[in-house]
């Protein structure tokens, strides 16, 4: 999903006048780390009970809405798609500039002559861009992949891997260092590297097709 979102956010800004800054602004998030991302985060996510004052930005507004205020981390099923959208949040301006960069080796004869022939913008970014982009985008996604199959901090920082939101990395780091059960930290981390070790190995034969 991330670089799905990275890509039309770099398509639409690749003609805005001030693209510059914007593509600044959403990469900005980029410069904090995933610990301060959380730490971010889970104040924009407080959830105080609803006869009390709210302190979290997001249940504010909520509340400014006449609406009940969200338990954003502590209800099931909500909690991950909340931790999911910090993840999108901090990574969608790393996969933006990858592929701002990728659109502008794009020659613009290519999109001059789509136009001339009455093709939409929609049309040129289907039959035009994406496949051109095809191998970029493979790259993206399979790095992003990677990411999340290893994602420690967030989930930590913000829920501890409680509320139905542990994660192998979580697992792991709990086992070795608040159980002591060195096997089965051990056992996580095998299935941590059985888990990224084929989408690496995809990558690597990917990369010497493409050179070969």
């Amino acid at each position: 999903m991330t670089a799905g979102v990275g890509i039309l956010i770099a398509f639409m800004l690749e003609h805005i006048r001030f693209q510059a800054t914007l593509k600044s602004i959403i990469f900005m998030p980029m410069a904090i780390s995933f610990v301060g991302a959380g730490v971010i985060w889970k104040f924009m996510y407080t959830y105080r009970p609803p006869e009390t004052a709210q302190i979290g930005f997001l249940n504010a507004l909520i509340v400014s809405l006449k609406l009940r205020p969200v338990a954003f981390l502590v209800e099931p099923f909500l909690n991950n798609f909340s931790l999911i959208a910090v993840g999108i949040w901090i990574w969608t301006g790393f996969c933006m500039v990858i592929f701002s960069a990728a659109l502008k080796n794009i020659p613009a004869e290519l999109f001059e002559a789509a136009r001339i022939d009455g093709a939409n913008e929609w049309q040129i970014f289907m039959h035009i861009i994406l496949p051109i982009l095809w191998p970029t985008i493979i790259a993206v996604a399979t790095t992003m992949v990677i990411n999340v199959l290893k994602i420690f901090d967030i989930v930590y920082v913000m829920t501890n891997g409680d509320y139905g939101t542990e994660v192998i990395a979580t697992g792991m780091y709990k086992q070795l260092f608040l159980h002591r059960n060195l096997g089965m930290a051990s056992t996580f981390a095998v299935i941590l590297l059985i888990a990224v070790l084929p989408v690496m190995v995809f990558n690597l034969k990917r990369t010497k097709l493409r050179d070969a």
